[in-house]
């Protein structure tokens, strides 16, 4: 990720230290990190050429959805740190008071604990692992749908 970006949008010292993201409220990182996937999506799906708006936001439900999230999240687990292992586990572990209507709890959960994760990884400063993560998860999700 452009970091020079990021420093232009947030002032120097933006990024709490990695131990200070850890101590956010679980919901808190996947509110963040609700926001910072649905923006890489969306970026990634205008990335690969102009569509009906109608042909995009089909195509962004299709990665944002609880049940996808739900899927990168045990997907991805193998691969991630201690550290983002317990954010993540935080997140799903989370009692959040709503359920969207079209989502199972178990996955809602699942998704939340991977925006948990989105969202610590971002507000640390790790947006080289962020990227690295989204863009596999993103290759996954295309793959488990024939798509390349």
């Amino acid at each position: 990720m452009e970091e020079g970006l990021i420093r232009k949008l947030f002032p120097e010292g933006f990024a709490p230290a990695e131990e200070t993201a850890a101590n956010y409220s679980p919901l808190v990182l996947a509110f963040l990190g609700d926001s910072v996937y649905e923006l890489f999506v969306r970026t990634r799906l205008v990335q690969a050429g102009s569509r009906p708006v109608k042909t995009l936001h089909s195509d962004k439900v299709a990665f944002v959805k609880a049940e996808a999230q739900a899927f990168l999240a045990r997907t991805l687990q193998p691969e991630l740190t201690d550290a983002e292992k317990a954010v993540l586990k935080r997140g799903r572990n989370a009692h959040s008071h709503t359920v969207p209507k079209n989502a199972s709890v178990e996955d809602y959960r699942h998704a939340t604990g991977f925006e948990a994760l989105l969202g610590y990884l971002w507000l640390s400063g790790q947006h080289d692992r962020l990227l690295e993560l989204t863009e596999r998860g993103v290759q996954m999700l295309k793959e488990g749908r024939g798509e390349t």
